[in-house]
């Protein structure tokens, strides 16, 4: 029995430090693990197990056959996420056209997707790469996510400004580097626990 799809993306990012994350329609993308058991979470970029449980999760998410899913999980892991780099987007209805180019008994079976406006999937083998787009810079992407600038971190790090301005340039971060970088963020981390601990003391004492 068909279902119908919104007008709805998959998206993928891998943080700097590896860890992945892939979502659908803005919500965490389940692994399925109970219908296709390849990996405990997903990968992509390369041929693997955590590839193909991606692959099956999406297939599965747009068709709602497993048997299908499972059937073409390991052809779309070649052909689509072997492709990914490391931020992707991937309309539903790609995936939807994919699986009826691929499969003839999948009309019958697959969701019917509403039209949806062209967007760019990062990676796809399909799709061309935009002239005069850059490579995503690591160390703009770092002070991104943890909501820095780069003389700042230079700063926490305790390291000359030209050294990040170096690391940036070169788009790498040597290893020692990366280190300092984690440990900022643990710390930072622990900071904030105590901090929300303090200010929870401090409301109960005010609502006594």
């Amino acid at each position: 029995m068909a279902f119908t799809i919104n007008n709805h993306v998959f998206k993928g990012h891998k943080t700097l430090f590896g860890v992945k994350y892939v979502t659908y329609a803005e919500l965490e993308l389940p692994l399925y693990h109970e219908l296709f058991s390849k990996s405990k979470s997903f990968d992509w970029g390369f041929l693997g197990k955590g590839a193909l449980q991606l692959s099956f999760a999406i297939l599965y998410k747009t068709s709602n056959n497993a048997a299908l899913s499972e059937e073409l999980a390991k052809k779309y892991s070649q052909e689509v996420v072997k492709y990914f780099g490391k931020d992707w987007i991937l309309n539903a209805k790609d995936v939807q056209e994919w699986i009826e180019k691929n499969s003839s008994a999948a009309k019958e079976s697959i969701a019917q997707v509403q039209p949806a406006n062209k967007i760019d999937v990062k990676g796809n083998p399909n799709r061309t790469k935009k002239r005069g787009a850059s490579k995503d810079n690591i160390v703009k992407r770092l002070c991104k996510e943890i909501g820095i600038t780069q003389k700042e971190l230079a700063r926490v790090l305790e390291v000359p400004e030209g050294t990040v301005s170096s690391w940036a340039v070169k788009n790498e971060i040597p290893r020692l580097g990366k280190k300092a970088i984690e440990f900022y963020i643990q710390n930072r981390k622990k900071d904030e626990v105590i901090q929300s601990y303090k200010n929870f003391v401090e409301l109960l004492q005010h609502s006594a």
